[in-house]
């Protein structure tokens, strides 16, 4: 089953993550993910959620995406998001189609 990574960033330090978003498609990639949304501006329609930038990666299955975060080669990558962005990510898995 397809499982996706949502994240929600603002971005502090601009030339840091662009450092960040230039090299990370090589490790989604590694781990069979692709970009699904890439870093848009949302609109918000309901509640008081107020994301600056959405980024929603695909991956084959909720393990392929936990690899990725958990990939050794990755995390100076994730730390220099941490430390130019306040980000928030959460990983949910798709449904099944309707038969």
């Amino acid at each position: 089953m397809k499982a996706y990574l949502i994240l929600d960033l603002t971005i502090h330090h601009l030339e840091k993550f662009l450092h960040y978003a230039e090299v990370i498609p090589a490790y989604i990639a590694k781990h069979q993910g692709k970009y699904i949304v890439k870093g848009v501006e949302p609109t918000v329609m309901e509640g008081d959620w107020q994301p600056s930038r959405v980024v929603v990666l695909e991956f084959p299955s909720k393990e392929h995406a936990q690899s990725f975060l958990s990939d050794p080669e990755a995390q100076p990558l994730f730390a220099l998001r941490h430390s130019s962005t306040t980000s928030h990510v959460i990983l949910v898995e798709g449904c099944e189609p309707a038969v």
